[in-house]
């Protein structure tokens, strides 16, 4: 028998600091070009530096999903904050978004 290893191209992003109105606009930009590039199967989405999200924030990460889903791509998240996680929680958004703990990212 033969093993078929299937290696995923993925594509990393790590936004700094606050996910907000300023910013929303080129994180969106950035996860379209990341989602549109040539054999890219996932977009691991790296909030580990990100201190604040507001609404607009949120709006850009719902807005990278779909297009993700559009695409037939993933969009994941990691290193989420446990304020982050709440947020989430309370938006309902935390059924929508893949979101992984670390060490957990590539066991799945």
């Amino acid at each position: 028998m033969q093993a078929i290893l299937n290696s995923p191209k993925i594509t990393i992003i790590r936004p700094q600091e606050s996910l907000n109105a300023v910013n929303a606009l080129k994180l969106e930009q950035e996860l379209d070009a990341a989602l549109k590039q040539f054999g890219n199967t996932i977009v691991l989405l790296d909030l580990e530096k990100v201190d604040l999200i507001d609404s607009a924030g949120l709006m850009a990460l719902v807005s990278g999903v779909k297009k993700a889903k559009q695409l037939q791509q993933r969009l994941c998240f990691c290193s989420v904050s446990p304020a982050h996680r709440i947020l989430f929680q309370l938006t309902q958004l935390d059924r929508v978004f893949e979101i992984f703990d670390p060490g957990m990212i590539f066991s799945k």
